[in-house]
């Protein structure tokens, strides 16, 4: 069999499947965020929207990070896969869920500290600028377990089980759906019930995740500073140009929050519904993008061996 033709024939199927799994659960929480909007918005408080608005802009940045790094663990993962070398995939596992933990925790402390200022930036003022501080607290100690379920579903697609990425954030968006009615109207908690809802899905996005790395597939491994070290060269000459690749878009996202947010609490309302319905619409271009990656590098290793048989 040529090179050419092992690469071409299992590609397409490949794709398909990597992309409509992670569609269905990345379309799922899009799905679920807009359900954020609409509970809040039922409540008649034209600020509650407006400051979810603020303070999704804020989130974006943050999660943004996470996608760079996942997008790094889920190649060299799956390129040490496709070359059947499972003690450099389990090593590359480990070393770049660590370095994705504490960059998370390191910008969470960072985001959590200086929230006010942020908002402000962003152009969030008076009750609104609280509401939205209310749902950052609560929200951003959470971006470590947010950020290690987005690279345990990256390598989950390494080793080709797109299912249970797919069911992981199924499960989170199935959480979130259930709770924010009951946080927000049956306990009465308002806009910092809907981040409670969030923080408690991202948690079963990541436990569900985690059983399927750890105890399903087996890549954990031993962790040696030697080689965590070694790798770390590796692991930031893919993940520090896909993080200030995906923080571009919330940076943009920023500005055009606060040019909007001139015209009052009712036109950055309209905007947190807008920026919710577009997600929801481009969810299978979002996924592709994150199908590509562990595809991509299988056939990188997969072809070398093929060129050394």
């Amino acid at each position: 069999m040529t090179t050419a033709k092992f690469v071409e024939e299992p590609i397409l199927r490949h794709i398909l499947v990597m992309s409509s799994t992670a569609a269905v659960g990345i379309s799922a929480l899009f799905i679920v965020d807009l359900l954020d909007i609409f509970f809040l918005s039922l409540l008649g408080e034209v600020e509650l929207a407006a400051a979810a608005g603020y303070a999704s802009t804020i989130s974006f940045f943050t999660t943004s990070i996470g996608i760079g790094l996942s997008i790094a663990l889920g190649a060299l993962v799956s390129k040490a896969v496709g070359a059947k070398n499972i003690k450099l995939a389990r090593r590359l596992f480990l070393n770049s869920a660590i370095v994705t933990l504490l960059t998370s925790v390191l910008v969470a402390i960072v985001v959590f500290s200086f929230i006010p200022e942020l908002l402000a930036l962003v152009g969030a003022t008076g009750r609104t600028a609280e509401l939205a501080q209310s749902y950052l607290t609560i929200l951003i100690p959470s971006l470590p377990f947010i950020c290690l379920a987005m690279a345990l579903g990256g390598a989950l697609r390494a080793v080709g089980d797109a299912k249970l990425s797919m069911m992981s954030t199924l499960a989170g968006g199935g959480v979130n759906a259930v709770l924010d009615p009951i946080f927000i109207f049956s306990l009465s908690m308002g806009i910092e019930g809907a981040a409670a809802a969030s923080v408690l899905a991202r948690i079963a996005v990541f436990i569900i995740s985690a059983r399927g790395v750890v105890i399903k597939h087996k890549l954990m491994g031993r962790f040696c500073w030697v080689e965590f070290k070694q790798d770390l060269g590796v692991i930031f000459a893919i993940a520090a140009p896909a993080m200030l690749t995906n923080v571009a878009t919330p940076i943009g996202n920023a500005v055009v929050t606060r040019a909007i947010a001139d015209f009052g609490d009712s036109y950055v309302a309209g905007w947190a519904v807008l920026g919710r319905l577009i997600p929801v619409t481009f969810g299978m271009i979002f996924a592709l993008s994150g199908a590509v990656g562990p595809l991509w590098g299988k056939i990188l290793a997969q072809t070398n061996l093929i060129a050394c048989a």
